[in-house]
């Protein structure tokens, strides 16, 4: 069975349109982040925008240096988070495009 050229364009302009409104949610979709047992949380969206840090009062009491290490950590799990979530939203998009196993679509 042939396809014409007419059903291919509508097709991948369809799965453009799909996938920009894909991208779109995931830019607004809020993801969290945490350490030391929830004591620091940072809110990230799909775009790697920090909404908001929470940070206990507890932690106040710490050196700096354990402040930054702990806010370092949260930041990292919000952003393999994200990560995680961007991939698994448009790992439908790329099923159908036959890529070579280990390329990774730019989002």
């Amino acid at each position: 069975m042939k396809t014409s050229m007419g059903d291919l364009m509508k097709q991948a302009q369809e799965m453009q349109e799909n996938m920009q409104k894909a991208q779109s949610e995931l830019a607004n979709t809020e993801l969290e982040g945490q350490s030391g047992a929830g004591m620091v949380k940072v809110v990230m969206t799909g775009r790697y925008d920090v909404k908001r840090v929470s940070i206990d009062d507890s932690v106040l009491s710490e050196d700096k240096e354990v402040l930054e290490d702990l806010l370092a950590a949260a930041v990292n799990d919000a952003v393999k988070k994200v990560e995680a979530h961007s991939q698994k939203a448009m790992a439908g998009f790329a099923a159908g495009l036959n890529l070579p196993a280990g390329f990774k679509l730019p989002f």
